[in-house]
């Protein structure tokens, strides 16, 4: 099986910000979900990991919003469960990126 979750989450309540940016915060995140030992991809909006299973891929929420020891956090998640299949996260962008190529040569 094959869970890709994409997610945000960061702090809302004023003893967590510092201005507008958040990145500080996402780091941490970031570094946790590193150390995890899951595919991950961060992009500009969100982060993406692949995990084998939901459950594995809900722990790695609860795990985010441990990370920032904060009153209040806003996240939105996103998933795209499948099974029998894995390593989605490189195949869904390979697709894609074939399809281009047809559609230019054509």
């Amino acid at each position: 099986m094959s869970v890709l979750l994409e997610f945000s989450m960061f702090p809302t309540s004023d003893e967590c910000r510092e201005g507008a940016s958040v990145s500080k915060y996402v780091s941490r995140i970031i570094d946790m979900i590193d150390t995890s030992g899951v595919t991950y991809r961060l992009t500009p909006m969100g982060t993406i990991v692949e995990t084998e299973t939901l459950e594995e891929a809900l722990a790695i929420v609860q795990k985010a919003y441990e990370t920032l020891e904060c009153e209040r956090v806003y996240s939105s998640l996103k998933l795209d469960i499948r099974r029998g299949t894995d390593t989605r996260l490189q195949k869904k962008i390979a697709s894609v990126e074939e399809h281009l190529k047809r559609s230019v040569t054509t």
